[in-house]
């Protein structure tokens, strides 16, 4: 029989998916409060946009409040490697254990690579370059190459053809990223990256990786279309149908019905409906429930585009603006860039959506506090409050008694 479900449950249900009906910890966060993270989210985006923190910083942020970066950095490197990079969806930091459910994409990347690109072009260069790494150690692209960028012919990564080959290499597996330089990649065999126990299990056979993969997106997303799921991990459509029949046939997910949604759910059996949200959080853009946009709109009714690509007259919002979770609603949304040279957090710009007006004083207290938390995080002394938005007014009110504000 097919459940219904109003928008509101599968709103929570989402939230809860998600980790945000749990409170912060009353504690420093440690190792084992991120590992809770990752248990929800299965990922971190990494992303090289740098207005505010990177990318794969701000989920844990979002959910733990103030904590150490350090925590992400000893878990991606050394001295613990429990999270390896790679295309998980999109650049993503994933756990380690999840390295033989990407095997059948690597070996994908390596059959399609052989027709065109840099390994059609130079395959010569990809071996020169992986015996460098094997009898050098670790290197990034510059080290390995003359430092000279190739002529850039259209608007995307102006790569050498060192970084091209590394490239390849990383998207077959056979090197990885064994630190960051920055935020420059550091390239090493994958073999003494990847810990030898996951990096000598055998490949997970390519349909079964994907029922797991897709597993783990629903109870990720606690319920969702079939969309929503493949777009977690960037599957294919026909992959996708044939998994999500095989996850309902064995009872780890099942069809439901969700008012206003056009398209039918998949609700996971480890999904919970809590009833109450105490969060007060700013979402990063690239954060695992906001990530894909039509399903923000559909569960919140929020319009939610990145505009950082859109010409200064056209915008919206701002430049890089952060929505803001308060309670189970996505009910405000404020433009943010941590100046660093200044020391300064910076806020152009703040809005609430038009039906929570009447409550723009009390989202404007909890935002400021947030933006309080956020500034000393990033190691910040001071915020500038916004000058633009229709909660512009109450929210400097609000940091002027804010501490630290």
């Amino acid at each position: 029989m097919i459940r219904e479900l109003t928008n509101t449950q599968a709103r929570r249900i989402a939230l809860a998916a998600q980790g945000f009906a749990t409170r912060r910890p009353a504690v420093t966060p440690d190792s084992s409060h991120l590992r809770n993270v990752l248990a929800r989210t299965r990922l971190l985006q990494v992303d090289s946009v740098y207005v505010l923190e990177r990318a794969h910083y701000m989920p844990a942020f979002s959910r733990l409040g103030g904590y150490s970066h350090s925590l992400i950095n000893r878990a991606a490197y050394r001295p613990e490697r429990r999270l390896f990079e790679y295309w998980g969806h999109m650049a993503s930091l994933l756990p380690v254990e999840m390295f033989p459910l990407f095997r059948w994409r690597m070996a994908e990347a390596e059959q399609r690579g052989r027709a065109d690109g840099i390994q059609a072009r130079r395959p010569e260069l990809i071996e020169e370059v992986y015996r460098r790494l094997e009898s050098e150690g670790a290197m990034t692209a510059r080290e390995l190459g003359d430092g000279k960028p190739r002529r850039k012919d259209h608007w995307g990564w102006n790569w050498s053809d060192t970084k091209q080959a590394l490239e390849w290499l990383f998207r077959c597996g056979r090197v990885s990223v064994a630190d960051r330089r920055g935020f420059e990649r550091v390239y090493d065999l994958s073999a003494r990256v990847i810990p030898e126990q996951w990096w000598q299990a055998p490949a997970v056979d390519r349909a079964e990786a994907h029922r797991r993969l897709l597993a783990q997106a629903t109870e990720s997303l606690g319920v969702a279309t079939e969309h929503d799921i493949r777009d977690y991990f960037r599957l294919t459509p026909h992959e996708t149908r044939a998994g999500l029949a095989a996850l309902v046939e064995d009872g780890t997910v099942s069809r439901v019905e969700v008012a206003g949604w056009e398209r039918p759910g998949y609700l996971h059996k480890n999904a919970k409906l809590p009833r109450d949200f105490s969060a007060r959080t700013l979402l990063s853009p690239f954060d695992p429930l906001v990530w894909y946009r039509d399903r923000v709109e559909r569960l919140w009714d929020f319009f939610y585009r990145i505009e950082i690509y859109v010409p200064k007259e056209k915008r919206v919002h701002g430049y890089y603006v952060l929505p803001f979770l308060w309670g189970e609603h996505l009910a405000a949304r404020t433009d943010l860039k941590a100046d660093r040279a200044a020391g300064m957090l910076r806020v152009p710009a703040a809005w609430h959506e038009e039906r929570f007006g009447e409550v723009a004083p009390e989202i404007a207290r909890d935002l400021a506090a947030e933006l309080v938390v956020m500034a000393e995080w990033l190691g910040l002394s001071g915020i500038e409050p916004p000058s633009e938005g229709n909660l512009a007014r109450e929210l400097t009110k609000a940091l002027a008694g804010a501490d630290g504000g």
